[in-house]
C-alpha cells in the first residue's frame, strides 16, 4: 500500500488503536460536532438519550451549508448536482404532526397527533 499511496502523492500515517488524541484534526472536529449537538439538544429541550438525533440533524445542517472548499457550494449541491430548497426546512425539537392511526374508529377523533420533530430520514 505504501507504494500505491506514494504514486498518488498520499502520505500514509498510522496511529495507535483507541488513541484519538493522536489525530488532532479528527479529534477537534469530533469535539466540535459533539459540542454543537449538545447545544442543539439543549435548545430543543430534548431528553439526553435523543442525542443521536441531534448529531444526525447537525450532519444534515453541515452538508447543506456552503463551503469555500467547494467554491461556495454545499456538499448537497455537489453530490446531487441540484440546488437545495431551504423553504421547507424544520428545526429539530419543533412541533410536528403525524397522522393519527386511531382515527378510523372514531369519525370525530383528531386527524393528526402532535409530536416532536427529531430530524429528516437518512434516505
Amino acid at each position: 500500500m505504501s507504494e500505491f499511496f506514494g504514486k498518488l502523492g498520499i502520505i500514509h500515517q498510522t496511529t495507535c488503536v483507541d488513541r484519538p488524541q493522536q489525530n488532532g484534526v479528527v479529534e477537534k472536529k469530533h469535539r466540535h460536532l459533539m459540542e454543537i449537538a449538545k447545544a442543539l439538544r439543549m435548545q430543543a429541550a430534548l431528553l439526553v438519550h435523543l442525542w443521536r438525533h441531534c448529531v444526525l440533524a447537525l450532519t444534515q445542517i453541515i452538508n447543506r451549508l456552503p463551503t469555500p472548499i467547494l467554491k461556495h457550494l454545499t456538499p448537497y449541491e455537489v453530490l446531487l448536482d441540484r440546488k437545495l430548497d431551504y423553504t421547507s426546512r424544520k428545526f429539530i425539537g419543533c412541533l410536528a404532526f403525524t397522522a393519527n392511526p386511531d382515527r378510523s374508529h372514531d369519525k370525530m377523533a383528531p386527524k393528526e397527533v402532535p409530536c416532536v420533530f427529531l430530524g429528516y430520514p437518512q434516505t
